[in-house]
């Protein structure tokens, strides 16, 4: 059966270096039909134009800090049966696509989204989500090793985060795609809403994994605290405009509100922020969402074919291989990861010393995958604080932690102590 054709779409402005570390990522997709397309900055779609494979990408000029209108030029230009999205702060794991893609072989599925690891590399950022009229989110208990196809219930709709999800492209396009009202926040959130108004199921997908940075943007630091909170504040208010009862607005924005401030206070007492921070973002909340109140945010009109046809994006399929040794050899072990790399393999090296440390797993700009910690530490959190074990004994439960997500066979590459 031959896989349906896929067009991930990657966003960018003002993350260069992010948006090509992802993109390394995402060539060594294992999927056999997608194609790529970067909607970028100028800075940013310079920084691709020195990838080895970037005449194979459909690049999109603009400038603008509206993630709504940037993706909607990415759909325009996406030629796949489904269109992918993954942020440029995020990497996904090498087997993203050949799970994400899996619910869509049931006609009835419009949409599907995968979990979010965070920066720990292991620790989860996202699981299955519903949400509410008001925008607020609920955990949904899901199978974590096998995708659940969801309908929407009365008062909620099956959330998808934008940083690892897919919609088939027809029914996207007709709906116009992403609502422009929507700068930043909130905007996969309301086409969430808007395909459960219209009856269409959705598909979780818990094994199709990315890992998200949330590197620093104009929104927020690189430690997650808030420059500016108007953008978040018109958001919601054109939200609340949508899908909430009018009767209902005031509460819910009281209560966002306050969610909103207690972050801040958060933030302060960690010495993220001043004092005098949380009065100024609070001024800037309240400001964005009087003037989200004055958006215009009808009908969508529907998005053209793309002109030029699906650009499949080639590349040498090589597996994964995986590279194992005591910490104090990871130079050594690096340089062999960054060989295997150039030769079109996808690398994951897996460095353990004699302690219980946190394990932890960063992705590469090189193009390899790395996890280390202590040989005797947690890498899930859930596990035990110690456990005596084995370096191979070890290996082996690691690369059978990750092997589902990134198609890896147990017995695949080298290892050494």
């Amino acid at each position: 059966m031959n896989p349906i054709p896929v067009s991930v779409v990657v966003v960018s402005r003002g993350r260069p270096d992010a948006l090509t570390r992802c993109l390394t990522g995402v060539a060594q997709l294992d999927y056999g039909a997608f194609e790529v397309i970067v909607v970028a900055d100028p800075q940013g779609l310079s920084a691709m134009a020195t990838l080895p494979f970037a005449a194979q990408i459909k690049a999109v000029p603009f400038d603008e800090a509206n993630i709504s209108k940037s993706r909607n030029l990415g759909i325009a230009q996406a030629a796949g049966e489904v269109v992918a999205f993954v942020d440029d702060d995020a990497v996904p794991e090498t087997g993203w696509l050949f799970h994400l893609v899996a619910p869509f072989a049931e006609e009835e599925v419009a949409a599907a989204g995968g979990f979010v690891r965070g920066r720990n590399g292991i620790s989860m950022q996202w699981r299955a989500q519903s949400v509410d009229h008001a925008g607020r989110t609920l955990p949904l208990a899901v199978d974590s090793t096998r995708p659940v196809v969801l309908h929407s219930v009365p008062g909620r709709a099956v959330k998808t985060e934008g940083t690892n999800m897919a919609v088939r492209r027809s029914i996207l396009a007709e709906m116009g795609g992403f609502d422009p009202a929507f700068r930043y926040f909130l905007d996969e959130t309301d086409l969430n809403w808007r395909l459960a108004k219209g009856g269409f199921a959705t598909g979780i997908v818990p094994l199709a994994e990315v890992h998200h940075g949330f590197l620093a943007n104009a929104q927020r630091t690189g430690a997650r605290v808030p420059r500016d909170l108007s953008e978040i504040g018109a958001s919601v208010a054109v939200f609340l405009a949508k899908h909430c009862p009018a009767e209902d607005h005031t509460t819910a924005w009281k209560a966002f509100r306050a969610g909103q401030r207690q972050r801040l206070l958060r933030h302060m007492v960690r010495g993220d922020a001043m004092p005098g921070d949380v009065g100024r973002l609070m001024r800037g909340l309240d400001k964005g969402y009087l003037e989200g109140q004055t958006r215009e945010s009808g009908a969508l009109a529907p998005i053209p074919r793309a002109p030029d046809g699906f650009r499949a994006f080639r590349r040498e399929k090589a597996g994964g291989v995986v590279l194992a040794g005591r910490a104090w050899r990871r130079r050594g072990l690096r340089r062999q990861a960054e060989r295997l790399v150039a030769q079109g393999k996808v690398p994951s090296l897996f460095l353990f010393s004699p302690t219980t440390l946190y394990h932890r797993v960063r992705y590469d700009p090189a193009g390899y995958w790395e996890q280390s910690g202590g040989l005797f530490g947690r890498s899930e959190r859930t596990q035990r604080l110690f456990r005596l074990t084995r370096f191979s004994k070890r290996l082996s439960r690691e690369i059978q932690r990750v092997a589902p997500q990134r198609l890896l066979e147990n017995n695949g590459g080298s290892a050494a102590e």
